[in-house]
């Protein structure tokens, strides 16, 4: 993790000292790469829309490696193989180890159901540094109704218990709604059981199928409590936690932080040198450290925020990282409207810029599910 350093911000004419870690926006970290769209679930909330393939104009092998390889380049990111269902491609386990060759950080992110013992030993050879594996609920009933196929949690299971025998470290995702927040403890004892490296949480951003579950998004008080309850099970807690699509989170820590008066602003276990998928950076990464690639080679800010960036089969990737109209205007924070634009805490938080077009159309306007008030707190 990057070391946090004091910064102060001005909102409603008032300073404002909060502790922030130094990242330069335009330092890219992280890369989610939709390898494939096509997937064995059909989950409600999927971002994709993703069914059994087959995609027209998913990238090939070779274009592939070519884009790890102008992504290598200029910066050494964490490279999250994504979906989709990312086990569907048969060159999975190439592209991972030739990303792995040029000294990326190569993780996959999957549902589970398809890794066996065969599977679990390929992505360990093949250089994979971590699996994050999807549990939205505590038993078999709430996961199967919320990934739309019977036996999906006990494939996931057996999943986790095949790459525990490989030595493959895995983390818990658990995506927040109406249906599961009330079984969220549980979910959280069950990463802790399963010997899970950390739990990430992740609010529902109503995009793709996902907006059909648009009244399943929890409500913006419901929003505040979960991140609290999160910030206090981090400050004990023995395996690492994050919460995503989630900004607000870092705004609340450094809140809860400042309350403690004194206490160390990390634990130990989630500092220097520790996993960069735990860095404590900032809230909305889109644009800034981030960025998502679709199956067709397009790059946009993440996932849910569809905005057409720059194709890298028509253009060389550093130039649209580099260049891009939307990213250059992500990493302009006076270019951020309403409360969001005022508020001291923008530098940490940022807001969902999903959440914002998607309510508004302007990928710049504040985030639709954010109760505190700049300079004020909360409502």
């Amino acid at each position: 993790m990057e070391p946090l350093t004091d910064a102060r911000f001005r909102g409603n004419d008032k300073e404002v000292r909060v502790k922030t870690s130094h990242i330069l926006p335009g330092t890219l970290r992280m890369v989610a790469w939709e390898v494939t769209r096509s997937c064995n679930l059909a989950c409600g909330h999927c971002r994709a829309s993703a069914l059994r393939g087959s995609y027209e104009g998913e990238l090939g092998t070779k274009k592939c490696m070519r884009l790890i390889d102008e992504i290598a380049a200029f910066a050494k990111p964490v490279i999250i193989l994504t979906g989709g269902e990312p086990l569907l491609r048969e060159d999975i386990y190439d592209i991972a180890a030739y990303g792995d060759g040029k000294g990326l950080r190569m993780v996959l992110a999957t549902n589970g159901t398809l890794v066996s013992e065969a599977v679990a030993e390929k992505l360990a050879k093949s250089g994979i540094r971590r699996v994050s594996v999807s549990l939205d609920g505590p038993d078999a009933v709430s996961h199967d109704r919320f990934r739309g196929v019977p036996g999906a949690f006990d494939e996931a299971l057996a999943g986790i218990a095949a790459m525990k025998r490989a030595g493959l470290e895995f983390q818990v995702n658990t995506t927040i709604t109406r249906a599961n927040l009330a079984q969220i403890r549980e979910i959280h004892d069950l990463a802790h059981r399963l010997g899970a490296a950390a739990h990430h949480i992740f609010l529902l951003v109503p995009t793709g199928r996902g907006k059909e579950m648009a009244d399943q998004a929890i409500t913006a008080s419901a929003y505040e409590e979960t991140l609290n309850w999160f910030y206090e099970e981090w400050l004990g807690c023995a395996i690492q936690l994050k919460a995503t699509c989630a900004p607000h989170y870092y705004r609340i820590f450094h809140q809860r932080q400042k309350e403690r008066r004194g206490a160390p602003t990390v634990k130990p276990a989630d500092g220097e040198g520790g996993h960069p998928l735990h860095a404590m950076t900032r809230g909305c990464l889109g644009g800034i450290a981030f960025c998502f690639i679709s199956h067709t080679g397009q790059v946009q800010p993440c996932g849910y925020l569809e905005l057409d960036c720059g194709q890298v089969t028509e253009k060389g990737f550093t130039e649209i990282w580099n260049d891009s109209k939307i990213f250059r205007d992500l990493r302009d924070l006076s270019l951020y409207e309403g409360k969001c634009g005022r508020c001291e805490f923008i530098r940490v938080c940022g807001g969902c810029r999903a959440r914002a077009y998607e309510a508004t159309g302007d990928y710049l306007a504040e985030e639709p599910l954010c109760i505190y008030r700049p300079g004020k707190g909360a409502e």
